[in-house]
This record gives C-alpha cells, sequence and structure tokens, in this order.
C-alpha cells in the first residue's frame, strides 16, 4: 500500500510541470518558468559592441581564406575568363559551345543587355533612346577583335558606363551570352558563302516585306 501511494506521488509531481505547460486560457503576463536559458540566452545582436575583443566589436571578421560551402570557385577558367596557364584572358569559352547554350546565351541577352545594346547589339536599345550614353557596338571591329574571355570579363566587372552583372547574371550564363555576341557579330559581317547553298534561295533582299 504504502509503495502504491509512494508511485502515485510520483506520477502526480511528473504530471505537474506538464499540466503547468498546458494553458486553456489566453494570458497577458509571461509564463512562469523554471528554465529560461533556452528563451532568454545571452547573447550579440548585429552592430553590438563586445569589450572582450579589443576591437570591442561583436561580430568578427572572417579568418582569411574562409570560403563558405559551395562556393569554392578554384576554377579559374570558368569563374575569371583567364587561362590559368598564362594568366590571359581566355580565346575561347571553357566549355563546349552548342546550340543549346547560344539559344540560352540569346535569351539572356535580350533580358540584360538589348535594353541598352539592342536585340541587334549595334547600341541603340530603349535605356538609349531616353537618354542613356550610348554603349559600344557588340558588331563592331572593337568587340570582334577581342578574345571571349575579355567580353565575360567585361559582363562580370562592367567597363566605363556599363554596370557590373557579376551578381546578377551567374557565370555559364555570362559565357552563354559571350557566345550569342560572337553570333551578332557574325551576322552583321556575314557574306552569302556563310549560307549553307541549299538555304541561299530563301534570303529575302533587305527591307523586303
Amino acid at each position: 500500500m504504502r509503495r502504491l501511494a509512494l508511485l502515485h506521488a510520483v506520477v502526480l509531481a511528473a504530471l505537474v510541470p506538464v499540466g503547468a505547460g498546458c494553458r486553456g486560457n489566453i494570458f497577458t503576463t509571461p509564463p512562469r518558468q523554471l528554465w529560461d536559458d533556452m528563451d532568454w540566452q545571452s547573447k550579440f545582436l548585429p552592430q553590438q559592441q563586445n569589450d572582450y575583443f579589443a576591437d570591442h566589436r561583436a561580430m568578427r571578421p572572417l579568418i582569411e581564406g574562409t570560403v563558405a560551402r559551395g562556393e569554392l570557385r578554384d576554377d579559374v577558367a570558368f569563374y575569371q575568363g583567364n587561362d590559368p596557364a598564362t594568366g590571359k584572358p581566355l580565346v575561347v569559352p571553357p566549355m563546349p559551345v552548342n546550340e543549346a547554350l547560344i539559344r540560352r546565351g540569346q535569351e539572356r541577352f535580350n533580358i540584360y543587355c538589348a535594353p541598352c545594346h539592342d536585340k541587334s547589339g549595334s547600341g541603340h536599345g530603349i535605356v538609349v533612346q531616353r537618354g542613356f550614353h550610348v554603349p559600344i557596338d557588340l558588331a563592331g571591329d572593337r568587340v570582334r577583335t577581342i578574345t571571349d574571355g575579355e567580353i565575360f570579363q567585361a559582363i562580370s566587372r562592367g567597363v566605363r558606363n556599363m554596370p557590373s552583372y557579376g551578381n546578377q547574371i551567374p557565370e555559364r550564363d555570362r559565357w552563354a551570352i559571350v557566345t550569342w555576341v560572337r553570333v551578332l557579330g557574325r551576322s552583321q559581317h556575314a557574306a552569302l558563302a556563310d549560307v549553307p547553298a541549299e538555304k541561299q534561295g530563301a534570303i529575302e533582299p533587305e527591307g523586303a516585306k
């Protein structure tokens, strides 16, 4: 009997904190907590002062060389547009160029580049028509004589009045845009011999409707 009473007392004691956490009504005062360390931890908020460090900054700088998981960019050719052997800009993209890559480049070019350069690359996009500085002709001799790596770096870092698109366009899409810029340069200076013989008859004269 005494053992049964002791068991009841133990069960009742265990149920008390459980019952205290199950409140049926809404209270305006905070609940009583026996252990509040999980809710009210000692911590520093962003930009707060911490006198433990000599510079009194709670936010500590990253250790030199720290790389976030998945952010290791050790492929110099792909991420920087440079030949790892010479350090000079790549002559051609570091991946196979196929129709899918070129089509992707056309799509991304029309989104990010055409507002200034227009879809032909001549530099008379809608932004320029509203007064912005006229950009370089992407089908002109200047662009046609530079390497693909230089075009990639211009997109990544910006050049003169053109801002950087490194944070907006992923690296592979930047390379895709480079391939489309090459298509524009080739198309503006194409000769009849560049068209397959079986398709030359389908070419309409300039200005034809």
